[in-house]
């Protein structure tokens, strides 16, 4: 993947020794890793869920990366896990408890974390204290003291850690705001961004009787119950609520634009629809910008009794607006103004697509997926396609760390800035006031 001026930027920033030290490394895991085969990987998974499974799934599509071992405290995680790779050819062992897995494993060069937050930093700091590599899904953790210790103990091992913002490796977002917003200004003064993810009223999620846990292996994994256990996302000991869980993968993207940490953030919420959980059930939020061209805002939203508009982003500029999301059919097209510069030019270097005449008839059998938001007359449409599971780029970007000293386009220093900004809304939420950040806030 071609690396753009900025991201060349951001990752030069991280320092000279921590960057000398993921290229030292790569060279060492090359030689290490197998001689016959350099570019091979072995790879471990610590939590195999559904966010742990789908990482599995984009990895196998990835050559050269070979599993080694899963970790799950659910036999039925462990299960479905187990089963995904066998019939991939990948025969691996099965352990409960990480710690015996990191004992017992000796030929490991990563391991995927893809647990509730609240372990994230425990698993993610005791596989790199085993010169393990990193792949750690957002967010860092549900509590920033814990997401900090991940940056240092990054720094103590020179271990490389990337943070799971997949749409940081995305290259229609690479499109979009490095060339689009950053380098053409085609936006021009990009003044507002909103962005949502909404999702219909759903039922919490049960567990097949076979599979409960005893209230012993729940209480040695400090989990109060199989409704907390299943559900953890709901309860303030494990997550941070649907505004982190969802919200933090949007939220990355306002830095991203405008290059500078919010200055501060407002929000309201609450627990009004499901009475049995502990986080807010709805979060409505707005950050505010300090830009080198003046004030920008940002609105977001997350809604769990409610689908409408699903998930997008629009960064909205004087001369124009890009609506984008991770899948196409949800945001691909660009709004022209009508007093901004002609953007004919840009279609004929491959930057743009001209805008439909008219909205086409959908043939597709997936009615779920509102196929006219990337063919709606009068807007222009994004080049760029993913041929890819949206987490693949990521992970890709994540190995070739680890084999070529490739930057990685979210170290752990930018994923703590990123949950910086989102766990502030739950405290913005509770105190009903503004939250005002300072800029030391974003540094550990």
């Amino acid at each position: 993947m071609k690396i753009t001026r900025n991201q060349f930027i951001q990752s030069a920033a991280l320092s000279g020794t921590l960057l000398a030290s993921l290229k030292a490394q790569a060279v060492q895991n090359a030689i290490l890793a197998d001689k016959k085969n350099p570019d091979q990987l072995n790879v471990a998974v610590i939590g195999t869920g559904e966010e742990g499974r789908i990482l599995i799934g984009a990895s196998l599509r990835i050559p050269g990366i070979r599993f080694k071992a899963i970790c799950d405290i659910y036999g039925y995680s462990q299960h479905y896990a187990k089963g995904i790779l066998r019939n991939r050819g990948q025969i691996v062992n099965v352990y409960e408890d990480y710690r015996e897995m990191l004992d017992s494993e000796k030929d490991l060069d990563a391991v995927i974390v893809a647990t509730p937050d609240w372990m994230h930093a425990e698993h993610a700091n005791a596989c790199m204290k085993k010169g393990l590599h990193v792949y750690c899904e957002k967010e860092m953790s549900n509590s920033l003291e814990k997401a900090a210790s991940i940056v240092r103990t990054a720094r103590e091992t020179g271990r490389i850690v990337q943070i799971g913002h997949q749409r940081r490796s995305n290259p229609r977002y690479i499109h979009a705001i490095e060339k689009l917003i950053h380098e053409i200004h085609l936006l021009g003064r990009v003044t507002h961004a909103t962005a949502q993810w909404n999702r219909a009223k759903v039922k919490d999620l049960g567990w097949p009787k076979k599979y409960e846990l005893s209230a012993a292996t729940l209480d040695k994994y400090g989990y109060n119950s199989m409704t907390e256990f299943r559900n953890w996302r709901w309860y303030k000991k494990y997550g941070g609520g649907p505004i982190v869980d969802l919200g933090s993968h949007q939220i990355d993207l306002f830095e991203w634009v405008w290059g500078v940490n919010p200055s501060s953030v407002i929000a309201s919420g609450g627990v009004d629809f499901y009475k049995q959980h502990e986080w807010y059930d709805n979060v409505l939020c707005i950050y505010e910008y300090k830009t080198p061209e003046g004030m920008a805002r940002a609105f977001y939203e997350t809604l769990t009794t409610t689908s409408h508009r699903g998930f997008s982003e629009a960064f909205r500029g004087v001369n124009g607006t890009i609506e984008i999301a991770e899948i196409p059919q949800r945001g691909n097209s660009v709004l022209h103004e009508a007093h901004a510069p002609d953007w004919d030019p840009y279609v004929a270097e491959g930057l743009l697509k001209k805008p439909s005449s008219s909205i086409k008839k959908s043939t597709t059998k997936d009615i779920s997926v509102d196929s006219r938001a990337s063919a709606e007359a009068g807007k222009w449409l994004l080049p760029i396609d993913l041929a890819k599971p949206a987490h693949q780029p990521h992970l890709e970007n994540f190995f070739n760390a680890i084999r070529y000293g490739t930057p990685l386009n979210c170290p752990p220093e930018k994923g703590y800035e990123t949950a910086v900004a989102v766990l502030a809304v739950n405290r913005a939420v509770a105190s009903e006031k503004k939250i005002k950040f300072q800029k030391s806030d974003f540094h550990v």
